[in-house]
């Protein structure tokens, strides 16, 4: 049976504007992860857009993010809260929509105010990372609602607060959500071309502190230990592993310690990011962190310590994923849009679904790019293009007959 998805994707027309106006506004709130307020001032405004949809809401206390700071000592910062919205639990078909509130910009950053570029290109803070796909994502759910078939599919909304820091606190929201659904629809951008992202990179964020012995750099410099010394070996021979196993990358990204120079550091912190294509990449890759820190203490007066570990897993496309991604292909080609999925090194809740054995795709926001820097932008008009993309796989799921290559549950 055919259906006329027709009239229900030309009612998101009418909502250019106002897709705009609300993205704009969120824009306008700083929401760097580590500010709480902020990130819980963007979860307002998105209870109030929800109000249309009636799912029951939820507002979810998060653990504090612990952080090494450069004294070497393991701070908490507190988080935003997570925004849970569901609707038709008992439905078929399980759909979960994720997208996170957080961006990388800290209320102190200069980068806080939106401009526009030209007519159809604007540039701000979190445009396209990720809160045009929020718009994206609650107005595609507004068209299947206002559709003949949405009874027949339930979802679940997550909006989070610190994706941009790896999710270590709403991880288990997510996780616990993937076993309630079938598949995923997280709003990442797309990439400027709009195609999607297919397979990703696994991923591990790592803090390591090595403390050696202050002396007075002249008088006994022979009794000291010098800790930025020892750092820079451990992140030389820590380099040294990139190019030994494919598509193991390690990017040393921080280093701090010392002060007066006239006195041997005793004190030295630094952070590394290490991206692995095959799950068990990571064990290769414990191994020789193992062997690195053993070298380091083995040292007389020094000693290292580690923190951190992987987060994310690699995300390969099983069946079912590849099953979605065509379902999204077919949409797209029926909206006049040509859609490809393409690998890539970067990390996202994606990642967290798919270890969990759920199919998803993970960039269905909005077209823009530069992100993660001061001229991020997004392309206006995709706001109602990609809605329609996501309304329509929406439409598809709930009407199919075909949902035996569907996961999860």
């Amino acid at each position: 049976m055919t259906h006329d998805f027709t009239p229900w994707l030309a009612w998101l027309d009418a909502q250019h504007e106002p897709m705009l106006e609300s993205t704009l506004a969120l824009a306008e709130i700083n929401s760097g992860t580590l500010n709480h307020e902020g990130v819980d001032r963007v979860g307002e405004a998105l209870i109030r857009l929800c109000q249309p949809l009636g799912g029951e809401v939820d507002v979810i206390p998060v653990a504090p993010y612990r952080h090494l700071n450069a004294k070497g000592e393991l701070e908490s910062f507190p988080l935003g809260k997570a925004i849970r919205v569901r609707k038709r639990p008992e439905a078929e078909v399980q759909v979960f929509l994720g997208g996170h509130m957080d961006t990388v910009f800290a209320v102190d950053h200069p980068f806080q105010q939106v401009s526009w570029l030209d007519e159809d290109t604007v540039n701000g803070p979190g445009v396209a990372d990720l809160k045009g796909g929020l718009v994206v994502m609650l107005n595609a759910l507004m068209a299947l609602e206002r559709s003949p078939w949405a009874n027949q599919i339930g979802w679940e909304i997550l909006f989070n607060p610190d994706e941009e820091i790896g999710s270590p606190s709403s991880a288990e929201l997510i996780a616990e959500a993937a076993k309630r659904v079938h598949l995923g629809m997280i709003y990442e951008p797309s990439f400027p071309d709009g195609n999607l992202a297919g397979e990703r990179k696994g991923s591990g964020n790592f803090s390591v502190v090595v403390r050696g012995k202050a002396a007075h750099a002249g008088r006994e410099h022979h009794l000291g230990r010098n800790a930025i010394r020892a750092m820079a070996d451990f992140i030389a021979a820590l380099d040294d592993l990139n190019g030994q196993r494919e598509g193991v990358t390690i990017n040393p990204g921080f280093i701090e310690g010392g002060g007066a120079v006239n006195i041997v550091p005793d004190l030295c912190v630094s952070r590394f990011n290490i991206r692995l294509e095959q799950e068990d990449d990571e064990h290769w890759c414990q191994q020789h962190l193992d062997r690195l820190l053993a070298e380091l203490n083995s040292r007389e007066g020094i000693s290292i310590e580690l923190h951190g570990g992987f987060g994310r897993k690699p995300k390969k496309l099983s069946e079912a994923n590849r099953r979605l991604f065509e379902l999204a292909r077919d949409c797209g080609a029926e909206l006049g849009m040509q859609i490809a999925w393409l690998p890539t090194g970067g990390c996202c809740d994606g990642n967290n679904l798919a270890a969990a054995g759920i199919p998803n795709i993970d960039t269905l926001g909005v077209r823009g790019g530069k992100i993660h820097s001061s001229a991020e932008y997004m392309h206006v008009s995709s706001l109602t293009e990609r809605a329609k993309l996501s309304a329509l796989i929406l439409m598809k799921l709930a009407t199919s007959q075909d949902r035996d290559w569907l996961g999860g549950r």
